[in-house]
């Protein structure tokens, strides 16, 4: 059972309770500041036969926010330095360091913050300060209290000393930032000499021969908000904010509550994970409901799972003793529809937030509806410059600004109007398309769609064939050596916004046609290399699929850059003479590699003759595929 003594003490008090008490140690856990108590408890310990521990607390917890910080021995110097400024002065020291601050001629400038204790309001009235001065207030102060102060007060300096995290000392740093105010600190102590908490309690463990059971573990909540009105919160969510301790997440969204303990403006797992245990190895947190703040839903293009990851990493490897969970919101796609009254399972939903979007024109054309987050009045822009030059001008378009929140307003809009959006904010947008045919699911452009001029292009049947053989998946980072005209860059880029595709080619003229098609097809996932391979390689990423359609007689230093860069990629060469076949096959030979085929390709093509059709035969192609797979044992390069 505990027992709490209030009240001031002497040392000859200190020393008869010791010694009535029959403890087995004493524990200073007194204000880093509170000089006089730990000299009257470490003269009241002499000739106890008790050992004394000192605990001690991290007074330098912040780095100094914008030069706005000094440090001073003492009240005295401090009062001095004060006399040369002007404007109002928040006194948070305490009562014992008052006199001297009451030296300065102008009183009035003075605010004092003080426990609403008798013995403290009589000093101040013998002091002069008068009672619209006096702030008689219990804390704990939270970094919101303290800014309303120094706003309702217009303060313009604000005095505390280091007193650690638990004495309130980072809320003050914390405010003054905020309103832009110096702090003035007495007392540059850094740590407090002593044990930690955690040190503490071995050493009380060792005393006493019996395990300190843990408190309670923390419980972690991972919460999605909404759109970021109070009222677009779950109950759920609205009830584990109401009872944190300790509140993370975005300033924007933790402002308005005001936690047990402290927030702090952190959500990324490389902030969050520290602070979490730094609480935990100090006196401030051992359990407790720790709720960090995603907005939208914690499932929908939210940081909230690289957290949710690292946290249970974290824990799995016994660095937090926590539990964490994840509490879904409202996403801005669901509100929007609402509003509107669309449904949205049939939808596209795209995200221009914080990154672009791989054949965003492409991507709206062949969807009869769309929603499109975006990171601001920009991105609007930037999506109605999209459909205009796509020929989509006539896509009607919803677009919510700032959802849930008292400006929020909903309208539709042209493409056109789209671009002329400036109001800052945060959007969400809804695409009603009038262009939107079948989505065509495989590739198989025909060679009329392709803008040739005299560049030489791969046919239309050997280009399939060929790109079925490069066994493509979706984030595949592609080479297409000797492009040409770039009808197989178009057709792999087609399939998937997530592939890269590197059209590499020499020719001034097939570099223009490149492009153009490029365009045409509204394909911004492909890269136009003008170079010679293997030269054009140098600065990009490397390569998982390469189709090589023409080498210019460089294909041995081809596929030797290949392989240097990835020793696992795949790759399909194209040949049209028995001579480059067998060159193929000379330079295979020379590399571990599995999955080998070829395969010879002739394509027939009828032609009208008056009432008869002729089949026109092409020039057989040799596709040649295969892995390059990583040397393994009793197999190395054959040198030839």
């Amino acid at each position: 059972m505990a027992k709490v003594r209030r009240g001031r003490m002497d040392r000859t008090e200190m020393a008869e309770l010791i010694r009535e008490g029959d403890f087995a140690a004493v524990v200073d856990a007194t204000h880093p500041y509170a000089e006089a108590a730990t000299e009257n408890i470490r003269a009241a310990m002499e000739g106890m036969e008790i050992p004394y521990f000192r605990l001690k607390r991290n007074t330098k917890e912040a780095e100094e926010p914008g030069g706005r910080i000094r440090y001073f021995d003492t009240a005295r110097t401090c009062a001095q330095a004060l006399a040369e400024t002007e404007g109002n002065i928040l006194l948070t020291t305490g009562s014992r360091e008052l006199k001297d601050f009451c030296a300065l001629e102008e009183k009035e400038r003075l605010y004092v913050r003080i426990l609403p204790e008798a013995d403290n309001l009589l000093l101040c009235r013998d002091l002069g300060i008068r009672g619209k001065q006096i702030l008689a207030l219990q804390g704990p102060f939270t970094e919101e209290m303290n800014e309303a102060m120094i706003r309702q007060y217009q303060i313009r300096y604000l005095v505390t000393k280091a007193s650690g995290r638990t004495g309130g000392y980072q809320a003050k740093l914390e405010a003054a930032e905020r309103t832009g105010i110096p702090v003035f600190v007495i007392g540059d102590h850094g740590e407090d000499p002593g044990y930690s908490f955690r040190e503490v309690c071995r050493k009380l463990e060792d005393l006493c021969g019996k395990k300190l059971e843990p408190r309670e573990r923390m419980e972690i909540v991972l919460a999605g908000v909404g759109m970021g009105s109070a009222d677009n919160l779950t109950r759920e969510v609205y009830q584990a904010i109401e009872s944190a301790d300790i509140l993370l997440g975005a300033r924007r969204m933790i402002e308005r509550y005001r936690p047990g303990m402290e927030k702090k403006p952190y959500y990324k797992a490389e902030q969050v994970i520290p602070y979490l245990k730094e609480l935990q190895e100090s006196l401030v947190l051992e359990g407790g409901n720790v709720v960090v703040l995603f907005s939208g839903d914690s499932g929908f293009y939210s940081g909230c799972q690289s957290l949710y990851e690292a946290l249970r990493a974290e824990i799995k490897e016994g660095g937090l003793r926590a539990s964490v969970r994840i509490m879904p919101g409202i996403s801005s796609v669901a509100y929007l529809a609402a509003c509107i009254g669309e449904k949205y399972q049939d939808a596209a939903i795209l995200s221009m937030h914080g990154k672009a979007v791989p054949n965003l024109a492409e991507r709206v054309r062949g969807q009869a509806k769309a929603f499109v987050l975006t990171s601001g009045a920009e991105d609007v822009c930037l999506l109605g410059r999209t459909l205009l030059e796509a020929g989509m001008e006539g896509c009607e378009i919803h677009v919510g600004y700032q959802l849930s929140y008292p400006e929020q307003r909903i309208w539709a809009l042209t493409a056109e109007e789209c671009c002329a959006v400036r109001e800052e904010g945060l959007y969400t947008c809804f695409i009603r398309n009038p262009y939107a045919g079948r989505k065509r699911l495989t590739h198989g452009r025909a060679d009329g769609e392709f803008i040739r001029d005299r560049i030489p292009m791969t046919k239309e049947e050997v280009r399939e064939v060929s790109i079925c053989k490069l066994k493509l998946h979706k984030d595949a980072v592609v080479y297409d050596i000797g492009s040409g005209t770039g009808s197989v860059a178009v057709e792999i880029a087609g399939l998937c916004g997530g592939i890269q595709v590197y059209a590499i080619e020499r020719k001034d003229e097939a570099v223009r046609l490149i492009q153009k098609n490029k365009e045409k097809f509204l394909l911004d996932n492909i890269t136009v290399v003008a170079a010679e391979a293997p030269d054009g390689f140098d600065g990009l990423p490397v390569p998982s699929r390469a189709f090589i359609g023409g080498s210019g007689g460089r294909l041995a230093e081809i596929l030797s850059a290949l392989y240097g860069l990835n020793p696992r990629m795949r790759i399909v060469v194209n040949a049209v003479s028995l001579e480059t076949v067998c060159e193929i096959k000379e330079l295979m030979a020379r590399y571990p590699t599995e999955n080998g085929e070829i395969v010879q390709i002739q394509v027939s093509r009828a032609r009208e003759a008056g009432e008869h059709h002729l089949m026109l035969a092409e020039n057989p192609v040799w596709i040649c595929a295969f892995d390059f797979c990583p040397e393994r044992e009793g197999i190395g390069r054959n040198e030839t």
